[in-house]
């Protein structure tokens, strides 16, 4: 892999990293309502989970689903009641603090990870940097180099929305505060299925 190439694929991986999604959703909501080291396992587990998408999607598994699709639909329908679920978790959380938040449960570090197999950006991620920034020559090679980078690019660049959600903890000890802030966020999350609902042309 060049260099050229190289710089190109980190600022793919930190610009879809960083960018709103399910997973930042999650760790800015996951941030306010249990902290940042609650939140650490969740935010290691994106990074593998992601990780091991890519390397996946490199090493056959995007050929699989072209061989039989109907596998890529399912998965799809999958994430998107599984994100709806999330959604409703996420609106119905529970205070900073509370006995119902301190009694909740963030995601874990094997939640996080299997959850990129359900994940449309994620899926969208994997494909794009093995198709545009994966080079034929020495290709097992490469796509373990991205696999890597594309961990150690975007566990630092997500933990931007994990901290932001564990600043506003205080702030969000008002409850009218709180449920407007988890009703937005769940919001947010029912939004980035938008891809899935206009790619099967209901809307």
């Amino acid at each position: 892999m060049t260099l050229e190439l190289l710089i190109a694929f980190v600022a793919f991986a930190f610009v879809t990293s960083v960018t709103p999604g399910p997973n930042n959703t999650m760790l800015l909501a996951s941030g306010a309502n249990f902290g940042l080291r609650r939140t650490l396992p969740h935010m290691l587990g994106i990074s593998l989970g992601l990780m091991l998408l890519v390397l996946s999607v490199g090493l056959g598994l995007g050929q699989l689903f072209e061989q039989v699709p109907v596998l890529y639909s399912v998965l799809r329908y999958v994430g998107a009641a599984y994100l709806l679920y999330l959604a409703w978790k996420i609106a119905n959380a529970g205070a900073p603090n509370s006995q119902a938040s301190a009694s909740g449960k963030p995601f874990s570090f094997l939640q996080a990870a299997a959850f990129q197999w359900v994940n449309p950006k994620a899926w969208i991620m994997a494909i794009g940097a093995i198709t545009t920034y994966t080079p034929q020559e020495n290709f097992v090679v490469n796509v373990l180099l991205i696999s890597a980078l594309f961990a150690v690019v975007n566990c630092p660049t997500m933990s931007v929305w994990t901290v932001l959600g564990s600043l506003l903890r205080n702030w969000l000890q008002d409850a009218r505060r709180l449920r407007i802030f988890n009703i937005g966020m769940a919001l947010l999350l029912v939004a980035s299925l938008y891809p899935i609902i206009a790619d099967t042309g209901l809307f």
